[in-house]
């Protein structure tokens, strides 16, 4: 495998920028069309209230903590409706325009935290996937015809995992790519885990590899998605769990490299955490991935090649994915503290206070600013750069985990109760 040490040169992400500008206008994947939280768009809003940038909102069906896809003039959500788990579409006019029943028997975790309708769903435009947390998945079109249906808990499983399997997969091309990191926490480590890749338009498996791993207790339980590197020279899968951050050939899903030190063993200056399970995901960027862990644990900063950068042995998000843009890591802690660090050196530029509440959401960037989002509502705009300046506040008068999505100038945030457009006008 060819590296490509320290950063990529300046006119691979130039192309990779370009590519994002010219298909601004959708947010297809949780992470929006790279995969990273970044977006091209413009003209954003800072400030919103009842009577104040606010195009609609919508009453939904349930509580859930997925984030809302957008392609064109469609945005396709997954909800609970009672014990149901279904998929909505609904125009960006604020109209629902048909939804459907991907399963039944939604589960409530930790309370508040979460529920079977947690992952996100995937769009190319065409077709449209939605997972569900108990492993159930359907594909359909874009009017609501069903093209195929499976059961990946029975396929790959059963899942053995505490709070269901909310990993998002990742669509590229013809493919979904899956990680299920699970295990029994009462058995040694052991090969539990799996990626898959499967093809999009018929649900059958194209390679599957097993993820080795020696971790063990709640280790073995992974509540990350899997994301893709894509520098232009370079494209590759990272699943991140059990342990490690693994990357794998899109070909047949074979290791490339493997990131250690995440959760040391045998470290004689670092205990084993037998409970430092992963949530956040990786965040990748052109000559950069970034590699959170758990529990005020390490973050990473590594190469393309997986080779180590830079290390920050604390403080690290426990839910919220990372932001990378410009040259700067932002991670936002699950308290609401924002740190700013250097990509090159994994320097500190600054570390601040937002809002002192949990931040679940993964934090967003657009027009030169971050959204975060937290547990009680509240969203702050930070301006992105070297110096912290909150720019805004803004309350939904109801509760929230869910990553916000951006769509042609309007941001969406999917809260417990509605889902919310909000334009500048």
């Amino acid at each position: 495998m060819r590296t490509y040490p320290g950063i990529v040169p300046a006119v691979v992400a130039a192309f990779i920028l370009s590519t994002s500008v010219l298909h601004s206008a959708n947010w297809p994947a949780w992470r929006g069309q790279n995969g990273n939280g970044v977006c091209a768009e413009s003209n954003l809003p800072v400030e919103w209230g009842p009577t104040k940038n606010v195009s609609w909102k919508l009453p939904l069906p349930g509580p859930a903590g997925a984030t809302p896809v957008v392609w064109d003039k469609r945005i396709f959500l997954t909800s609970t409706d009672g014990s149901d788990l279904i998929l909505l579409c609904i125009s960006t006019e604020g109209k629902e325009l048909w939804r459907r029943t991907v399963s039944s028997g939604n589960r409530n975790v930790r309370g508040d935290e979460g529920n079977s309708a947690a992952p996100s769903p995937v769009t190319d435009g065409s077709y449209v996937w939605a997972t569900m947390a108990n492993g159930e998945i359907g594909c359909y079109d874009m009017a609501g015809k069903e093209i195929w249906k499976a059961s990946m808990s029975r396929r790959y499983g059963p899942f053995i995992i505490a709070f269901g399997m909310v990993s998002t997969p990742v669509l590229d091309g013809d493919r979904l790519y899956f990680q299920f990191i699970h295990g029994n926490m009462r058995k040694p480590a052991g090969d539990e885990a799996v990626v898959v890749a499967v093809d999009k338009k018929t649900g059958k498996e194209i390679w599957k590899q097993v993820r080795k791993s020696d971790g063990f207790f709640e280790n073995k339980h992974s509540y990350t998605s899997p994301v893709l590197y894509n520098d232009g020279k370079q494209k590759f899968l990272i699943t991140h769990g059990a342990d490690y951050a693994i990357a794998h050939s899109l070909d047949d899903g074979r290791e490339l490299w493997r990131l250690t030190g995440l959760n040391p063993q045998n470290d004689p200056n670092r205990r084993y955490h037998k409970t430092l399970r992963f949530v956040a995901s990786p965040a990748p960027s052109p000559g950069l991935i970034v590699v959170p862990t758990a529990k005020n644990g390490p973050v990473f900063g590594v190469n393309s090649a997986g080779k180590q950068l830079w290390v920050r042995k604390q403080n690290t998000p426990d839910v919220p994915s990372p932001i990378i843009h410009d040259g700067l890591v932002y991670l936002c802690r699950e308290n609401g503290m924002l740190i700013c660090l250097d990509g090159k050196s994994g320097k500190q530029i600054y570390m601040q206070r937002t809002h002192n509440q949990r931040h679940r959401a993964s934090p967003v960037y657009g027009d030169g600013k971050i959204y975060l989002s937290a547990r009680d509502g509240k969203v702050s705009v930070i301006r992105a750069g070297r110096k912290f300046q909150i720019l805004g506040q803004n309350e939904f008068g109801e509760g929230l985990a869910s990553s916000p999505s951006i769509s042609n100038g309007t941001i969406y945030f999917r809260a417990f109760k509605h889902l919310w457009a909000i334009h500048k006008k």
